[in-house]
């Protein structure tokens, strides 16, 4: 390549959905806000984009989700009430969240797909390259931030970069999966997608929820053709990226975990929970305590 690619300094976090699969606590609580053990996801989502050297934070919303925002304000009342009682620790770390990043906000008025979501930001991003994070995927990493790879990724090829993950083959219709050429031992060139494949697979390779895209996926998205319910896939204008090799898939360093489902959100939480000294002393013994129990 002879030109360096452009910066990324924008990233997409799709937060419209009405977290059904939560309900009754997403009723009123967006689900972008439920804890991990005490930091809501989206604010851990926040962080691994603040950590890759993102500067601004697109965030796409719907009707009755402007708490979503408020949480990275500033709160003069409860810093007051911190710095007040000695809780100085506690009250930079408050204030602390509303500088993580810029945050502009956008409404989805309509539930039409993650690829009509992802296409509000075009506005705000312009023909820069950006990053996208879905937030049911929370990727844990002892190192770079699973979307710092990503961009470091983009930096070095000049193309689209989407995260892989091996599953197993009895999971791969659970998935969109990936298939191409391995460039290296990370890297793939991406051929072609299928989504979701209920038989033969060309891979197990499964794409997650970390993307890298240039501006022009913008008019690949406006010209995808609806699908069921008036959706527009972000999968399809992916397949046009990939269909000019302008696509590449990069199986990123990290433990994934599925917070968008119950069960894998109670994974991440005891997780995370055991990577804090002061909760792994009384976590663990209760662990073998219950799965004594169970036994």
């Amino acid at each position: 390549m002879t030109d360096s690619p452009m910066k990324v300094r924008k990233c997409v976090v799709p937060a419209a959905g009405l977290g059904t699969r939560f309900l009754p606590a997403t009723k009123s609580v967006p689900k972008e806000l439920l804890p991990i053990v005490d930091t809501p996801t989206l604010q851990i989502i926040v962080g691994e984009a603040q950590a890759a050297g993102i500067e601004d934070v697109i965030l796409i919303t719907s009707r009755g989700k402007t708490s979503m925002v408020d949480h990275f304000d500033l709160s003069p009342e409860l810093e007051e009430t911190l710095g007040s009682r000695g809780k100085t620790k506690e009250r930079d770390a408050i204030r602390a969240i509303s500088r993580m990043a810029r945050l502009v906000s956008i409404r989805q008025h309509e539930p039409l797909g993650l690829g009509h979501a992802v296409l509000q930001a075009a506005g705000a991003v312009g023909d820069e390259p950006f990053a996208v994070i879905l937030g049911d995927d929370i990727i844990d990493c002892d190192a770079r931030p699973a979307i710092k790879q990503l961009v470091e990724c983009y930096e070095r090829t000049g193309k689209g970069v989407v995260a892989l993950m091996e599953v197993p083959p009895e999971e791969t219709s659970m998935y969109g999966i990936a298939a191409g050429t391995m460039i290296d031992e990370r890297t793939m060139q991406i051929e072609r997608m299928v989504e979701k494949p209920k038989t033969n697979a060309p891979s197990n390779l499964a794409v997650i929820g970390r993307y890298v895209l240039p501006g022009k996926i913008f008019r690949y998205l406006r010209e995808v053709k609806p699908g069921h319910g008036g959706e527009i896939q972000l999968t399809d204008a992916l397949a046009m990226l990939a269909a000019e090799g302008q696509l590449v898939g990069y199986k990123f360093e990290g433990k994934r975990y599925d917070a968008g489902d119950r069960l894998g959100y109670v994974k991440a939480n005891i997780a995370f929970a055991l990577k804090r000294p002061e909760l792994r002393e009384g976590l663990v013994p209760w662990i073998r305590t219950m799965l004594a129990g169970i036994e």
